[in-house]
């Protein structure tokens, strides 16, 4: 009897501790800004190291494209101004104890071979030394985005891989506290590194050379995609013969979302979600310009980062932005929710617009119950306006356009609920139909929701009627 016992209270433990697995997170994760724009401030910068601590993402990325310090001009050292900001700022990071990783991208115009390339190399380590002086530690050279107008790339991975092996090699044999170089490759997501069924040569050329204690960074099937799962991830690493990491391009907002090229002009707002629960190397979230608002997204994505098994992304979303916004929680879940979905001719990424909003607008054109869509209408309308009262400065100034613009879509929403009513247009609907369109160059929200039931009512009255 004693040994049952014995047996019965060991298999309860195992069953306690099977049901309250200890979180594993993911060893580097944190924020990357890393998108095309107006670089963030100095203060921008502190903000979200400070945000970075608060979450435990232990690292921040500094990679921003139009920094003609990092990118365009790479070779050139940086002005003693932004020299001693940059110092200020790895102490931030030094005091919030998030590591500051350092990033250069030369893939422009980099020398590889010959004089050219030794002076390239000499140029490289100059500037990676200027930083270990003032502090870094951790550093990152990029090779994504060389693509020419007809998307090809003449990039050599093999050259690649020994510029990077170099580096590395002379950075560790000199500074023995310095981490293992990150990189991102040319061919930097799943469908561009194969071609008919194969492994394209600078893939495989960059896979065979790189030393494997280099971090490879990755963004998916594509630059913007619909999520990442285990075994796409664990056919990378099987490309790479290590495991990767993931550069994961949402909330970022920096490229076009219409034909007319307008960015950052719609709010990604919503959770992180649909990535890896197997083990990974590193995740880093990149940003919107609107340092603010891509707080809602980054606190999910460390809620993921910091236990990716049991990761919920609807309660780590609802968590953020009551954190984030208390009292008016309730009010920016509705206008968020009009603003997370982002797509593109090659970009796909957020969970769709709204869907109870689109629900509603579908039975009242299609099945005249016109009540849901009253009712979405007057909190939607409701929201905006005590947002655009209430919600503080610094949110404000990030999203009054979108604010206002889904303000001037619901009223036109109503007009055509109550064209739909009477079976009859109102002439004011292409009227604000125009309106809202011009506004599209400062504010994209709700395409699929709000936005969409105008042109389907518009279409509506527009078709032939049966005599």
């Amino acid at each position: 009897m004693k040994t049952l016992n014995l047996l019965i209270i060991a298999a309860l433990v195992l069953m306690s501790s099977v049901g309250s697995a200890e979180a594993i997170p993911i060893p580097l994760r944190g924020v990357i800004e890393g998108f095309y724009g107006t670089p963030w401030t100095f203060d921008d910068r502190a903000d979200i190291i400070d945000f970075c601590r608060r979450n435990n993402l232990n690292s921040y990325v500094y990679a921003p494209k139009d920094d003609p310090y990092h990118r365009e001009q790479w070779r050139k050292p940086y002005p003693p101004d932004k020299l001693a900001e940059l110092e200020q700022l790895v102490a931030v990071a030094q005091k919030n104890k998030v590591r500051f990783i350092f990033a250069v991208s030369p893939g422009l115009d980099l020398k590889y071979k010959g004089a050219a390339g030794d002076e390239d190399f000499r140029l490289m380590i100059r500037k990676l030394d200027a930083m270990y002086q003032i502090g870094v530690r951790d550093f990152a050279i990029f090779f994504d985005d060389l693509k020419d107008a007809k998307g090809n790339h003449h990039e050599s991975g093999k050259a690649q891989a020994e510029f990077l092996n170099r580096v590395q090699k002379n950075l560790r044999e000199r500074y023995k506290d310095v981490a293992p170089l990150i990189t991102v490759p040319t061919e930097y997501f799943y469908l561009d590194m194969i071609k008919g069924g194969k492994l394209k040569a600078y893939t495989r050329d960059l896979a065979a050379t790189l030393d494997p204690r280099i971090v490879v960074l990755y963004t998916g099937r594509g630059v913007v995609c619909d999520g990442i799962t285990d075994s796409e991830l664990a056919e990378v690493n099987r490309i790479f013969g290590r495991e990767v990491g993931i550069w994961w391009n949402y909330p970022v907002n920096d490229y076009p979302l219409t034909p007319d090229g307008n960015r950052n002009v719609k709010l990604a707002l919503g959770a992180i979600e649909k990535l890896p629960s197997a083990k990974m190397t590193a995740i880093f979230f990149n940003p919107m310009g609107q340092v603010q608002l891509s707080k809602i997204a980054l606190a999910t994505g460390a809620v993921y980062a910091n236990n990716p098994a049991i990761y919920d992304s609807a309660q780590a979303w609802d968590k953020a932005l009551q954190e984030q916004f208390g009292s008016l929680a309730p009010q920016m879940r509705i206008f968020a929710e009009h603003s997370r979905h982002m797509e593109n001719s090659w970009a796909k990424v957020g969970e769709p617009d709204a869907p109870e909003f689109a629900t509603a607008a579908f039975l009242a054109l299609n099945e005249h119950n016109f009540a849901p869509l009253e009712r979405q209408l007057y909190e939607t309308e409701r929201a905006a306006d005590v947002l655009l009262r209430r919600l503080p400065q610094k949110y404000l100034a990030e999203c009054k356009p979108q604010l206002e613009q889904l303000r001037l879509i619901v009223q036109a929403d109503r007009i055509a609920l109550e064209s739909l009513r009477a079976g009859q247009l109102d002439s004011r609907l292409e009227g604000l139909r125009k309106e809202i369109a011009a506004n599209e160059t400062q504010a994209i929200i709700s395409e699929e929701a709000g936005r969409k039931f105008i042109d389907d009512v518009l279409n509506h009255f527009a078709k032939p009627r049966r005599k």
